[in-house]
């Protein structure tokens, strides 16, 4: 299997390249808001290193959020614009996915720190959804975390969580969804969970 799949949806990039069912691993935990001048470059730099040949990726993916609006967006063209250019099909990974898919058994919510005391959660049972995302605040985090394991990025203030490599994650997470490579480029869409702060303030 030969694939590339990048993730910006965070302060984190992450870019995995799988030649012939070997993973490569780009990770940069502070990244910031530098995707837009990054991502391009170490996709070129870790591609040249591994010898990788765009033209041979069986499909490319990208992480279509909850997460950073200006990351996603710029995650989502990138990775569309290679399908495209390269005429390969596509496979949309969700943020959630990154942190649940290191821990498959039992009840899992994946957690993403929106800051102000607001979280972006997703709850999965043995690796399928069964809590929808959704934008709640604390309060509901630690009701729900009675009932699940709750897995994150880092470490969040009073919360009894589980620290999880995202980057492993993807890789689980893609090899995990095969089935639903597809060629309809739509389906690489920003999953928003809630409005932007523009969009909130109109």
């Amino acid at each position: 299997m030969n694939y590339l799949a990048v993730d910006t949806s965070g302060k984190n990039l992450t870019i995995l390249i799988c030649k012939e069912d070997k993973v490569y691993k780009y990770y940069d935990s502070e990244c910031g808001h530098q995707h837009s001048t990054t991502l391009m470059p170490q996709i070129e730099k870790l591609a040249s290193e591994v010898g990788f040949d765009f033209k041979k990726a069986d499909f490319f993916s990208a992480v279509v959020g909850a997460g950073s609006f200006t990351g996603i967006r710029i995650g989502v063209s990138t990775v569309k614009a290679m399908c495209f250019a390269y005429n390969k099909p596509c496979l949309a990974i969700t943020s959630f996915d990154t942190l649940a898919y290191n821990d498959f058994s039992g009840k899992v919510l994946a957690i993403i720190d929106a800051k102000h005391n607001g979280f972006y959660v997703c709850g999965y049972e043995n690796g399928k959804v069964c809590l929808e995302p959704s934008y709640v605040d604390r309060s509901v985090v630690e009701n729900l975390l009675s009932e699940y394991t709750g897995v994150a990025i880092e470490e969040i203030d009073g919360l009894d969580i589980k620290k999880v490599d995202i980057a492993d994650g993807l890789n689980n997470a893609i090899i995990k969804n095969l089935d639903r490579v597809t060629n309809e480029l739509e389906s690489l869409s920003p999953l928003y969970v809630r409005k932007s702060q523009a969009e909130e303030g109109r």
